[in-house]
């Protein structure tokens, strides 16, 4: 790094680039200041004065350490770093000074907080906070805001940080919030009392560094020491944003996000932060079989030598992998169904992604591209609903300078984009176009499902790669199921897709695939964890572990391998997936030839290597297919309709189903004549 400057912290020599703030520049040195309003992803406010340091030979009182850059320090008179403490006296007057003032009129309600025991304003008072106050008048108070089912708010805590404000504006993308009036009468607030409309709005709930915002379903279940905390992977969307599991006992009390600069930086979306309630919702916990056109109740023996039956005496077994499948629960569904005759297909929406080519199914653009973007084109998708925490990404790249294009549907996207039309004809236009003035930008082009679920799908996907190649861009296939890429990796596909599996099919295997209808005819399985649509259609329910209750490897949108890990138990007789079809398979007398899951991990790895490589994004090469032309000009579809109702987890959270109506409405909602 060119500009390097050398400062002196509390005595430690260290050099860091001439841009950095004090406050990082300390970060390095292995110094913590403490800090209300800065946050490394916002914006500098510098407005709550917790952070002051002091520079020696600077001005004659602290320095504000989020807003002052290392290349506005001066070096001494003889030419030595410029000096930096962080724990002198005035330091240490001026931080209980700044702490005095914030708890002039922050309410006495420790014990009662939701926020205790997390709360960065009762860990630093602790630190910096004398044990008396010299205030003796009223403390103010303020109205709370509804900002809507999902985040609570006691403002008479706020401390005017205006991090909240900062990430719905910055990051978020919605102008919703800010601060009205001056003086004792300044309060953050939302404008004209509208609730936030925003699909990451629950990321304000860990930004707030007191108890002002806090998450509306969790408020008062449980304090934090009370929880059971398992680091995993997040499968509402296929980005594998890294969470944080809290459980109570054998039930999930609260998902956070964990901090992964190449996936989801610090951010989750609302959908992976509130979708805990459906977990504990009709939930499959017993096996069934239906007889005379109604499900019993039965035992496991009961239940596998039904299933077993009907596989052994099938002429053909078709096997579905669903939306949330870990790769360990497709490969032995795989194995199975394989052993049987059968085939197996992952691509239940039916999307034309080409088998084997890497390049042509992941891309070869990693998620971290979009920060150094020029230049990003979008076909066929709406990353806002597909996959939001990519979308703020996106927005990232566009507030710093990056021109946005899209083929596709209309969307408010939160970012400026150049509409260039909405479907095949506009991609076979930019594909026949000359690029050649883009070589040396960089750009990433994404491509979302709704472009390929058409029976054209592939035709469409060659043209965009034909562009992305000729424009020497990136290039990058959104997924909307968190299993399909490592689903693809396995080879879970039938020549010919979901139709020519299901075509003929007299016995159908469904891991967990809600999402698809299957007609009249076949004897369905169905092995899942929510009494959702596919359940309603089995004619025998094997009952499973939901992504929290048991370890597994998923495969991102990227091709990053990532490892979720068991946070809880299954709830009654379910059972984990591959030991469901482990079990059966010996049933079946097609015994697969693993007894545990680090044997059938280990045979999953020894045939497909990279699948090994934890968290690393493999290079694919680049593999474009034969271009051919797309049926007609029709415009693309939508791949994911309904943003909050994706999945059978979310379908059964009353949560989501709140959020799904409120978005309705608004969407509905009479405008006023003018």
């Amino acid at each position: 790094m060119s500009d390097l400057r050398k400062v002196v912290i509390d005595g430690n020599e260290i050099e860091v680039p001439g841009a950095m703030t004090l406050i990082q520049a300390c970060e390095q040195a292995g110094i913590e200041v403490p800090r209300f309003c800065y946050h490394e992803r916002l914006s500098i406010a510098g407005n709550c004065r917790m952070c002051l340091v002091e520079v020696v030979g600077g001005p004659p009182k602290p320095a504000a350490s989020c807003a002052m850059q290392v290349k506005d320090l001066r070096p001494g008179k003889d030419g030595e770093p410029p000096v930096v403490k962080t724990n002198s006296p005035m330091v240490k007057k001026a931080r209980e000074g700044v702490m005095e003032f914030l708890l002039i009129n922050h309410p006495l309600d420790c014990p009662i907080c939701d926020q205790g025991g997390e709360c960065d304003l009762q860990d630093q008072a602790m630190a910096y906070g004398v044990d008396f106050s010299r205030y003796r008048e009223p403390k103010r108070a303020t109205e709370d805001l509804n900002l809507g089912p999902l985040v609570e708010t006691h403002m008479t805590r706020c401390i005017s940080c205006t991090r909240c404000v900062r990430f719905t504006t910055e990051v978020a993308g919605i102008h919703k919030m800010g601060q009205t009036g001056r003086g004792e009468d300044a309060e953050i607030t939302s404008y004209l009392n509208e609730t936030l409309d925003s699909n990451m709005q629950g990321n304000i709930i860990d930004l707030c560094p007191v108890g002002a915002l806090v998450s509306k379903p969790y408020a008062f279940t449980a304090r934090p020491w009370e929880l059971t905390k398992t680091e995993t992977i997040d499968v509402m969307d296929a980005l594998g944003s890294n969470i944080r599991v809290d459980t109570k006992g054998r039930e999930v009390m609260r998902i956070l996000p964990r901090n992964h600069d190449g996936v989801n930086e610090e951010w989750i979306s609302d959908k992976t932060r509130f979708v805990w309630d459906g977990l504990r919702r009709q939930r499959l916990d017993k096996p069934y079989i239906r007889e005379n056109g109604k499900l019993r109740p039965a035992t496991w023996p009961e239940a596998l030598a039904k299933a077993a039956d009907a596989m052994k005496g099938a002429k053909k077994v078709a096997g579905l992998v669903g939306d949330l499948a870990s790769v360990e629960s497709a490969y032995a569904l795989k194995g199975l169904v394989t052993s049987l005759g059968g085939t197996v297909e992952c691509r239940t929406d039916g999307s034309k992604l080409p088998a084997g080519n890497r390049s042509a199914y992941v891309g070869n653009a990693a998620i971290e591209d979009l920060d150094t973007a020029e230049m990003v084109m979008l076909i066929g998708t709406n990353p806002r609903d597909e996959a939001p925490v990519l979308n703020a990404r996106i927005r990232k790249a566009w507030l710093r300078g990056a021109k946005v294009a899209a083929i596709g549907p209309d969307a408010d996207l939160t970012y400026d984009v150049s509409r260039i039309g909405g479907g095949r004809k506009a991609l076979v236009d930019l594909a026949g176009m000359d690029h050649s003035d883009k070589h040396g930008t960089a750009g990433v082009m994404v491509i979302g499902q709704g472009a390929l679920i058409g029976a054209d799908g592939e035709a469409v996907l060659s043209q965009a790669m034909k562009a992305a190649g000729a424009a020497e861009s990136k290039f990058l296939v959104l997924h909307s199921a968190a299993s399909r890429v490592g689903a693809m990796d396995i080879g879970a596909v039938t020549e010919g897709g979901i139709d020519a599996a299901l075509d003929g099919a007299d016995v159908v295997y469904s891991l967990g695939a809600d999402e698809i209808e299957i007609g009249e005819g076949p004897f369905v399985i169905y092995q899942g964890s929510h009494g959702d649509r596919g359940a309603h259609r089995a004619d025998v329910i094997l009952p499973s572990a939901a992504y929290t209750e048991e370890s597994g490897l998923f495969v991102n949108t990227e091709g990053r391998p990532q490892l979720a890990l068991r946070a809880g138990f299954a709830p009654g007789e379910a059972k984990e997936n591959w030991a469901v079809l482990r079990a059966l398979s010996a049933e079946a007398g097609q015994q697969l030839p693993y007894d545990s899951l680090a044997q059938l991990r280990q045979a999953l790895i020894e045939e497909v290597p990279h699948l090994g490589a934890l968290d690393d994004v493999a290079d694919n090469g680049w593999t474009p297919l034969d271009v051919t032309d797309p049926d007609g000009d029709g415009d693309f579809e939508i791949a994911v309709r309904d943003f909050y109702l994706s999945n059978p987890i979310a379908r059964a959270s009353s949560l989501m189903a709140e959020l799904s109506a409120n978005a309705k409405a608004r969407t509905e909602a009479p405008l006023a004549a003018e």
